[in-house]
């Protein structure tokens, strides 16, 4: 019993473990940036997909939400942080919709069973990071105001690269799976 007891407590640290790493790594790839107005382009989106992919959606979904509640507590793991504020206010900003995205971008990748086939696999993920400019748009509509370009200014800069980070994606699926084996 005692053994049984160790097995379960070991993947539970484990999994732990894990949801942290994946929050450094995508604290990590907010860093790495391109500026654009007013939402910079960051590696983000491609981590997101591939905790996802790689984590599945429960562990995808804990791991986004420790990255958003340590930038809540004032951690710079956010994009423009701590150069441009931390916190709550700086959560609340331009941002947080493309934020609030990343949780159901992770539950949708780490949702969907993927095959061999190219095509779908890029159409889920396709599907799956709509919901970060999605969300992320309605955002800065309300916060901007509706007579704004909100496409212009919070989708449409970062499609050709956000196609490329998709394929990247697609292409390494059965790589990124191996990580479920780790746990």
């Amino acid at each position: 019993m005692q053994s049984v007891k160790n097995i379960t407590q070991s993947k539970l640290i484990k999994k732990i473990f894990i949801i942290f790493i994946g929050s450094i790594i995508l604290a990590i790839s907010s860093k790495i940036k391109i500026p654009f107005y007013p939402v910079p382009m960051t590696m983000q989106t491609l981590v997101v997909l591939m905790i996802g992919i790689g984590f599945g959606w429960k562990l995808g979904v804990a791991c986004i939400s420790l990255y958003i509640f340590e930038g809540i507590l004032g951690l710079p793991v956010f994009s423009g942080t701590p150069e441009k504020g931390v916190g709550f206010a700086y959560f609340t900003g331009p941002t947080m919709g493309y934020l609030i995205g990343f949780l159901v971008t992770v539950y949708f990748a780490g949702r969907f069973n993927y095959s061999n086939n190219l095509l779908h696999n890029f159409l889920k993920l396709s599907f799956a990071i709509s919901f970060i400019y999605l969300l992320g748009m309605l955002w800065l509509g309300n916060l901007f105001g509706w007579n704004k370009q909100i496409f212009e200014l919070g989708a449409q800069p970062f499609l050709l690269a956000e196609l490329f980070k998709i394929l990247i994606a697609t292409f390494a699926i059965n790589q990124i799976k191996k990580i479920r084996n780790i746990f």
